[in-house]
């Protein structure tokens, strides 16, 4: 067994090329082979969001705090709560953040392929795509 103690992995800031606004990452665990397994407690400020990007073997969100949007592309906008979980298919273009008027965070899950390849980052994402009224909750 491994214990990776909190203090010995610091908050670091997202890089501007692939989110908008401020974004913070704390990792929780960088898997080593034979596991492809990546987690990240990623925390967003008011209308901070990733860029579009995809993953090879898709992504899992669990939401923690605040309220968030995700979006797979040619789809409405999604909210996002404390409790929910969104599934995003693999190589599907997506984007997450948080809402306009608040903090969210989330734990973001994927994994590398049997390539070894992971996310692919695009374009940010426009304040007119982020700026779509979300889909109502059902």
């Amino acid at each position: 067994m491994e214990i990776h103690r909190a203090g010995k992995r610091p908050t670091k800031q997202a890089p501007a090329e692939n989110f908008t606004g401020v974004v913070l990452q704390d990792p929780v665990v960088v898997g080593k082979s034979p596991s492809r397994m990546r987690a990240t407690n990623v925390h967003f400020t008011p209308g901070a969001r990733t860029a579009w990007h995809s993953h090879p073997v898709g992504q899992v969100l669990y939401a923690v705090s605040g309220v968030g949007r995700v979006q797979l592309e040619g789809e409405p906008v999604q909210i996002l709560h404390p409790g929910d979980t969104a599934l995003i298919p693999p190589n599907t273009r997506h984007w997450h953040g948080a809402a306009p008027d608040m903090l969210f965070t989330h734990l973001a899950m994927s994994e590398i392929n049997d390539k070894g390849e992971g996310t692919a980052w695009f374009e940010h994402v426009s304040d007119a795509d982020y700026g779509k009224k979300p889909a109502p909750v059902a």
